[in-house]
């Protein structure tokens, strides 16, 4: 559906002007400062068709959308700020702005900080402009697949299909039940996830946003705290299972969000138990955004948000949807119980076949770390030997175990013909921010390994 450029949509759904809009570094930011700090980068930006947003701050990050969007300019939301990444960014889009928190630079680079030097409160005294909004057919961003299937590939966003995706999810997670809460995100807003997730859904539902990044339970427990209202969780799989097994205790909180990998239906039902709230997934990807969500405890089915529509071929499942841009192919395997709602099997490319038996690598991965002593594992698909046998191999964290040992209760568990050689230990799983496991690090982490 192709949107008209009359249609406007605005920057932030907050209720006025000295609404409390973030917490950061421990202090209140009302709209009318978000706002200012806004107008204030946008009048400091150099002329450029792309930014390149590479804020942790989420305040910053959060400033530097709105003044990009304020400036016709196109975010860029990439994987990780690696010099590998960086050097393919600048040779994709020339004269790219690098926008960055205060004290960081990157070499050969223009770098603008996201906040003014002087600090928000600098800025007092600014008008107030309540009415930014931006056409929905604006391209608003950039998102780049995680690359753990291969090599990340840049996603074009609309600010409508931001808008509309994110309002889609609030409406289908019920979030306007939940007032002004404070939401506190673990996962970075690069990421379509985080971007989504924790910057848009405070900025498109009147949410407090924290301005920081917590990755250890201490420190969720503290930012949690910082909140003086109702209390959001925005995270990941694997952040939770570290969360629960820490023991620390949280203050209370009203809603959990997780997503980027499959929520185990236990591990969510202990998560509510023990954290008292909630939990909710949500199923999407980078080309489509957000499709689907699912409360894990009680059900197997996913509920498309409103607007999308599913529908499957011999090539396998679309997604089609009034703000997505024309059909898209979705890279799982999809069993559909009606256009609106579905049971996730697992990615098509997890999907083995050795000497005429199939199975999932979602499958084996469960039963992999469902075996105790095992702390993280993982098995996948290595690059095909010489001999173009298919065997699949296994990196485990998993201290206290031996091979031996550990391939016995696997073959008490799965098919022996999935049985995972090499098996490799390791002192930790080569995971990024968001928990993924990219291919090529594998790779790289099992030829490492290899035995002299």
């Amino acid at each position: 559906m192709t949107m008209l450029s009359t249609t406007r949509l605005p920057l932030l759904r907050h209720g006025g002007p000295d609404d409390l809009f973030a917490l950061h570094d421990g202090r209140p930011v009302t709209v009318r400062a978000y706002l200012a700090a806004v107008r204030d980068l946008a009048r400091r930006l150099p002329d450029g068709a792309y930014l390149l947003n590479l804020c942790g701050d989420r305040l910053g990050f959060a400033v530097g959308l709105g003044a990009a969007l304020l400036r016709r300019q196109i975010c860029l939301h990439p994987p990780n700020d690696t010099p590998a990444t960086l050097r393919q960014l600048e040779e994709s889009y020339p004269g790219l702005i690098c926008l960055t928190d205060a004290g960081a630079t990157y070499p050969g680079m223009t770098c603008i900080e996201a906040l003014p030097p002087g600090g928000l409160d600098s800025l007092a005294g600014s008008p107030f402009d309540a009415d930014l909004a931006f056409p929905a057919d604006q391209v608003a961003a950039i998102a780049f697949t995680s690359g753990s299937t291969g090599r990340p590939m840049p996603q074009v966003k609309s600010w409508g299909t931001l808008v509309r995706s994110v309002h889609g999810a609030g409406t289908a997670l019920e979030i306007a039940d939940l007032g002004p809460a404070g939401l506190v995100g673990t996962v970075p807003h690069q990421h379509m996830y985080g971007l989504e997730s924790v910057i848009l859904l405070a900025l498109q539902h009147g949410l407090v946003l924290h301005g920081g990044r917590p990755l250890f339970p201490a420190d969720i427990a503290a930012s949690l705290a910082d909140l003086p209202g109702r209390r959001i969780l925005v995270t990941t799989p694997v952040h939770l299972q570290a969360l629960l097994a820490d023991g620390t205790a949280l203050p209370p909180l009203d809603f959990i969000l997780c997503a980027t990998a499959p929520l185990a239906p236990q591990l969510a039902i202990d998560a509510e138990a023990r954290l008292g709230a909630p939990l909710h997934e949500i199923y999407g990807c980078s080309e489509t955004g957000q499709v689907a969500v699912r409360r894990t405890s009680a059900t197997a089915e996913w509920l498309c948000i409103d607007g999308i529509r599913l529908r499957q071929d011999e090539q396998g499942t679309w997604a089609s949807g009034d703000f997505l841009d024309g059909e898209t192919l979705l890279a799982d395997v999809i069993e559909l119980k009606s256009d609106t709602r579905f049971i996730l099997h697992g990615r098509s490319a997890d999907q083995v076949n050795i000497a005429g038996k199939r199975s999932s690598l979602a499958f084996l991965n469960h039963h992999l770390n469902s075996v105790e002593g095992v702390m993280d594992g993982v098995i996948f698909m290595p690059r095909e030997g010489e001999s173009g046998t298919t065997r699949l191999a296994a990196l485990v964290v998993a201290p206290d175990l031996t091979a031996e040992t550990l391939l016995a209760r696997l073959r008490e568990r799965i098919d022996p013909i999935f049985l995972p050689r090499p098996l490799r230990f390791v002192d930790a799983l080569p995971r990024n921010p968001t928990g993924k496991l990219p291919r090529e690090a594998l790779l790289r982490m099992l030829d490492d390994s290899r035995p002299d």
